[in-house]
């Protein structure tokens, strides 16, 4: 059994039964990573990170990542409502419908969501290949998240494939409060975004990010390899405040909430 030390909660105690030095349960995963109540859209961003800040390898996260890693990712996306991603990184790590899983079937059901998140696209340019699997063959419909002026022929390509386009900026720039709010509005409060950078990015830039569940992975890379997030620097860095803390075999894996 892999060995995972038990989250270190700055604001409310530990389960007494993760204290053991052992692997966590996914239902302990979950409660450790609940959404917080409230209504609102609430933006939660997972990434992951080298030493020395790369967020990719040869162009993908898959590298830098390990099995733990991949069993948080497992557990946020079986809590979120729909998952944010921009169209790079749909492109770039072969992005599939989100599935069901029976180990959150329940606890889903209880929370009146759906089976499985939705996907949401983020994508000015709608330049995404609408036969793919997350298009026209998902569990749940996917979202694509365009601006007004989106090229017409796209837009239509994409209602063609099933998936449901929404409009979320008056020219060919995606709004990030707009989006959220859009999303919102159909339901999708817990929300995941996975990146890629550029979004993270805008997200960071809008000041509607919420909370970062970060996973530092314990290796360097060197290179120009991107960061977690990407464009122009903000004029002055928000400070986010640690929640929790998880260590396995060297990685950790954070989590920070906006203070």
């Amino acid at each position: 059994m892999r060995r995972l030390l038990p989250v270190t909660d700055l604001t409310t105690p530990a389960p007494a039964a993760a204290a053991a030095d052992r692997e966590w349960t996914l239902d302990e995963l979950a409660d450790a990573y609940a959404y917080p109540d409230g209504g609102r859209p609430w933006l939660r961003a997972n990434m992951v990170s080298t030493l020395d800040g790369a967020a990719q390898h040869d162009g993908r996260s898959q590298g830098i990542s390990c099995p733990t890693d991949m069993r948080i990712f497992g557990t946020l996306r079986g809590l979120a409502d729909a998952v944010v991603v921009g169209a790079e990184t749909v492109r770039l790590e072969g992005y599939r419908p989100a599935r069901a899983r029976d180990a959150f079937a329940a606890r889903r059901e209880a929370a009146g969501q759906g089976p499985a998140p939705a996907v949401a696209v983020v994508s000015a340019s709608l330049d995404l290949d609408f036969s793919l699997p997350l298009f026209v063959s998902p569990l749940v419909p996917t979202l694509v998240i365009t601006g007004a002026a989106a090229p017409s022929d796209r837009v239509h390509a994409a209602r063609e494939a099933g998936a449901e386009v929404l409009f979320a900026g008056d020219g060919a720039a995606v709004d990030p409060a707009r989006a959220l709010a859009e999303l919102g509005r159909r339901g999708f409060a817990r929300l995941l975004t996975e990146g890629g950078p550029r979004l993270l990015g805008q997200f960071v830039a809008a000041g509607v990010l919420d909370e970062l569940c970060l996973t530092l992975s314990p290796l360097l890379t060197a290179g120009d390899a991107q960061r977690i997030a990407g464009g122009p620097a903000i004029p002055v860095p928000e400070r986010f405040s640690l929640v929790s803390l998880l260590e396995e075999a060297g990685f950790l894996f954070t989590r920070y909430g906006k203070i």
